[in-house]
């Protein structure tokens, strides 16, 4: 039986590297803005908490603000590895990302990030001496996502239902900044 993939007639793949990547990274991060967080990812029973990522910089690198009490952050402080899943919209724009997560206490990059909103989390402003700032350099990643916008995509779908042809308007790839 053939793979759904090789049925397709549109290329349907395609990695992405270099400023290709950093860019598809920063389009399907900014539809989504919050990702499923995960660390602790060499036990079998890894950690998973959302989060709103604050900022994705220039080389493709991802950033957070979080408690130093966090259990992530010690989590991030045993093991620097984590993985990120992104969905933006529930057809389309999909990402998981593999990188290396670093905690600073960056003065700069608080006050970049902040906003009054965090007095939820940190409620003595952002001098709050528990914020953190996360930093996660992306290694890796693969995106699933549309070529066209979605209303297109849909309208392939139903012409391929219809006429019994695989039309699907997807691609997908690896992504390496």
């Amino acid at each position: 039986m053939d793979s759904i993939n090789t049925q397709q007639q549109e290329k349907n793949h395609e990695d992405l590297s270099g400023e290709k990547a950093i860019l598809k990274l920063k389009e399907l991060v900014n539809k989504a803005s919050t990702c499923f967080f995960c660390t602790h990812l060499k036990e079998n029973n890894f950690e998973t908490r959302p989060m709103s990522v604050l900022k994705t910089d220039d080389a493709g690198d991802l950033w957070f603000l979080s408690a130093t009490d966090s259990f992530k952050n010690q989590e991030i402080e045993n093991d620097h590895q984590v993985k990120l899943l992104f969905q933006g919209d529930p057809h389309s724009d999909f990402l998981s990302i593999t990188g290396k997560a670093y905690i600073s206490k960056d003065k700069n990059m608080i006050e970049e990030l902040w906003n009054p909103m965090f007095k939820t989390w940190f409620t003595e402003g952002k001098d709050d001496a528990r914020i953190s700032v996360i930093k996660v350099e992306v290694q890796d990643g693969y995106y699933w996502d549309t070529k066209h916008a979605l209303p297109i995509a849909f309208l392939k779908r139903m012409i391929g239902s219809v006429i019994g042809k695989t039309m699907d308007d997807s691609i997908e790839g690896n992504i390496k900044p």
